[in-house]
């Protein structure tokens, strides 16, 4: 299973911004701090979809009551039937939450100095695609939240090796397969004891949210 570049964009309530890529397990650490809120561009990936993307792009037609709804609340360890599109292909993963972990400010050394104070959290899950589209290397990321539902205000790139490892799903992910990944967040302000899923138009404006409460 490879490593896969990826990126975190939220509405920074700060103007912190740090930034780490993967590239083959080689990279160039670095944090930048941004005077204003910018999304993160598409990774290469994202942008080129594989060369057999094109095949199942109808996805799945997962009728409402087969999918958890836009809003619902679930405690970790629960697991959310969600509809997921990537490479313009349509699917349906299903994803556990499995702990969130409350690291050391040291784990954020790597980021270099402008991440001094930030704590980092490690949101595990587990993704399996219930589906009937192979999402082949399709990745999942979902944010951190504080206590009582606030953004932390960080945005992140990247991961920790050995205690946050961000995966992919295999070169082969069809129905019944699975992997396990981890989403890095960060909070100087207060524990991260949630994690959300707003991707869609459906969960946009109303995210799962999963909760250590």
């Amino acid at each position: 299973m490879r490593k896969a570049r990826i990126a975190l964009t939220a509405v920074l309530v700060t103007t912190f911004g740090l930034g780490l890529t993967a590239c083959g397990g080689d990279s160039k650490d670095a944090a930048t701090e941004k005077e204003s809120p910018a999304a993160t561009a598409p990774t290469p990936e994202q942008e080129s979809p594989s060369a057999d993307s094109s095949e199942n792009a109808g996805g799945d037609a997962q009728p409402a009551g087969d999918v958890t709804a836009p809003g619902a609340g679930l405690k970790v360890g629960d697991k959310a039937v969600l509809p997921f599109e990537y490479a313009k292909k349509k699917g349906t993963l299903a994803i556990t939450v499995t702990a969130i972990d409350k690291g050391a400010e040291a784990d954020m050394s790597q980021f270099g100095a402008r991440a001094k104070g930030l704590t980092p959290y490690f949101i595990k899950m587990k993704v399996e695609n219930v589906g009937d589209t192979d999402l082949s290397r399709a990745y999942v990321q979902l944010r951190g939240l504080l206590d009582g539902g606030q953004s932390t205000g960080v945005s992140l790139i990247g991961d920790i090796p050995g205690k946050c490892d961000k995966e992919s799903a295999p070169a082969e992910f069809g129905k019944g397969a699975s992997f396990e990944t981890c989403s890095l967040a960060a909070s100087r302000s207060g524990d991260v004891t949630g994690a959300e899923f707003d991707e869609g138009d459906a969960y946009s404006d109303k995210p799962v949210i999963w909760t250590t409460g």
